[in-house]
């Protein structure tokens, strides 16, 4: 039985709940949450110019255990958060909010979730989170190494990310020896 920390949502799921935004960001900040793989605290602190759109990546700075790295910025992201930035048109923080340094909150993150599940006949037990847990268990699913979701999730741990090998439904490979691949023997 999956733990229920780590559900994560299908890739129908997903669409759907992309969709059920009214506003242009807040279908733009969950999407970026998930096509990056950020915590919530991660999408707050993100600052425009934390945003590479020639070099297609996304600097995530000081976040947890006071590391940075630096992500892929999907392609199809690039494109809404350029329509983002164009209609709202933002100063420091990418995504303004109600808060005192006008950053958007986590709490206020989790309320846009929430009212957009609602929205989608999705019934799963998922929060923001879950938005993690689902770009990690797909990039298993596609596959993507270990060591590199690693990094992308800014583990300080392998241990931590490998909890994802129990949920993500990876292709069985046949087992075999390197030495076939090496030379690539057919049959005639």
């Amino acid at each position: 039985m999956i733990p229920s920390f780590l559900l994560s949502l299908n890739q129908q799921e997903l669409k759907a709940l992309f969709v059920a935004p009214t506003l242009l960001k807040q279908r733009i900040v969950l999407t970026l949450i998930y096509s990056a793989g950020l915590r919530g605290q991660e999408v707050i602190n993100l600052k425009i110019s934390d945003i590479d759109f020639e070099r297609e990546t996304i600097h995530i700075r000081q976040s947890k255990y006071k590391k940075d790295r630096i992500v892929p910025l999907a392609k199809n992201m690039a494109i809404g958060l350029k329509k983002y930035l164009k209609a709202e048109n933002p100063h420091i923080w990418l995504f303004n909010g109600k808060e005192s340094d006008g950053r958007y909150s986590v709490k206020g993150l989790s309320w846009v979730m929430r009212e957009s599940l609602k929205k989608t006949s999705i019934t799963k037990e998922v929060n923001l989170h879950s938005l993690r847990h689902s770009y990690a268990t797909h990039l298993l699913e596609q596959g993507l190494n270990i060591v590199t979701l690693k990094e992308l999730l800014g583990h300080a741990e392998i241990t931590t990310t490998m909890i994802y090998l129990h949920v993500a439904q990876c292709p069985l490979i046949k087992p075999h020896s390197p030495l076939d691949t090496l030379y690539n023997y057919h049959k005639k």
